[in-house]
């Protein structure tokens, strides 16, 4: 039962990134830093094994090599490069192209939605809050942290990691 619940650690580290990039338009590094070190803990006591383990790893490295060239070329923010291979770490390589693509395809759907929302006069209750009057402003970014949760999200649930805790 407590492997269960160390398993929230990271569905609700993700909501919370997503939420301050919402906000913010920040993904803070200790959210990133936060899901790599809490990986180490919960991956051991949930039972996974040192190949699997290793696998993870390189995961998490060759995502965060992928999205650090992606920064330097200025396709993604720094904090969604690093967020993007946190969650990389925790969902694994077999489920690795499902969650990018199902997070490619929710950031599909929020950026039309800014679009959107960027052509119209936001409702006067938004027009006193400075994150929602940013959202509002042409050339303004996308809060790609949405995406990366709602992926995890879809995804997390199904990864061969949390079926086997199930079991």
């Amino acid at each position: 039962m407590f492997e269960y619940s160390l398993l929230l650690v990271f569905p609700a580290a993700m909501a919370l990134a997503a939420m301050l990039d919402l906000f913010t338009m920040t993904i803070p590094n200790r959210i990133s830093l936060f899901l790599l070190g809490s990986f180490f803990f919960v991956a051991p006591v949930t039972g996974m094994g040192w190949e699997e383990f290793g696998i993870h790893l390189l995961v998490f490295v060759g995502v965060l090599i992928v999205g650090i060239a992606l920064f330097a070329f200025g396709v993604v923010g720094g904090g969604d490069a690093k967020l993007l291979a946190a969650a990389s770490l925790w969902i694994g390589y077999n489920d690795l192209f499902l969650y990018v693509t199902t997070a490619a395809i929710f950031g599909a759907f929020l950026s039309f939605a800014l679009i959107g929302y960027r052509t119209i006069l936001p409702p006067s209750w938004l027009l006193t809050q400075d994150w929602a009057m940013r959202l509002h402003r042409k050339g303004e970014g996308v809060p790609y942290g949405i995406a990366l949760f709602l992926g995890a999200l879809w995804v997390f649930p199904s990864t061969g990691w949390l079926l086997s805790v199930a079991a």
